[in-house]
């Protein structure tokens, strides 16, 4: 039985792995270039599972520590999925003292819905009240500029 290991900080990402998820598999971020994704992990919490040292599934929280955070890129590689990868990197989340104080937590799904319940995530409560701005390819605009 495989071993996994939960690491966290961007340090200790693979992002060369990550970005090739995110740009080539994931259904949200395709062709998101190196750049952007580095530069995401920076300003995020950064969580992977990792066998035998090599990174095998990723996600990360945008939050200011304290108030909200919003769960992102939540990945584990094709071959390592059925294993509760995605359930270990969560609680290990979840067990964070400042994942603790959240008032609100969030994230956006199309298919990990069951997922996603077993650690509270419910349907909005007030739906009417969540306004957005949405520009899918946003990513794909991207020069590497910065503001």
């Amino acid at each position: 039985m495989l071993e996994f290991i939960v690491k966290t900080g961007k340090e200790n990402m693979d992002v060369k792995t990550v970005h090739r998820f995110l740009s080539e598999d994931s259904y949200w971020a395709k062709g998101i270039s190196y750049e952007l994704v580095d530069r995401s992990l920076a300003n995020s919490f950064c969580v992977g599972a990792f066998v035998e040292g090599v990174q095998v599934g990723f996600g990360r929280v945008i939050t200011d520590y304290y108030t909200f955070g919003w769960f992102a890129d939540f990945m584990v590689l094709p071959e390592f999925r059925g294993n509760g990868i995605s359930k270990l990197m969560l609680a290990h989340i979840f067990e964070q003292p400042w994942s603790k104080r959240l008032r609100r937590k969030m994230l956006n799904t199309s298919d990990a819905h069951g997922l996603y319940r077993q650690f509270e995530f419910k349907d909005l409560a007030n739906p009417g009240f969540i306004l957005e701005v949405y520009n899918p390819e946003a990513h794909l605009q991207y020069k590497g500029e910065d503001a």
